[in-house]
């Protein structure tokens, strides 16, 4: 079962992604840490299902930062 898109965010933010204010339009959110280069873009309404990709690029994020 899919996780839903809330669950990405939160999973994100309790690694240390804090969100750029206004830099995503519509449901696009983009999340930055200062040890991950670029930025996170996570898309959908937050009760939405998370498709397959994002859950990979956040756990890959995530990953990357908790080295």
């Amino acid at each position: 079962m899919p996780q839903r898109i809330r669950d990405l965010l939160k999973s994100l933010e309790d690694a240390g992604f804090t969100e750029i204010s206004g830099a995503g339009k519509g449901s696009h959110r983009k999340l930055v840490h200062y040890k991950y280069p670029g930025a996170v873009t996570v898309s959908g309404k937050p009760g939405d299902d998370a498709m397959q990709y994002q859950e990979e690029q956040v756990a890959q994020a995530i990953d990357v930062v908790q080295k």
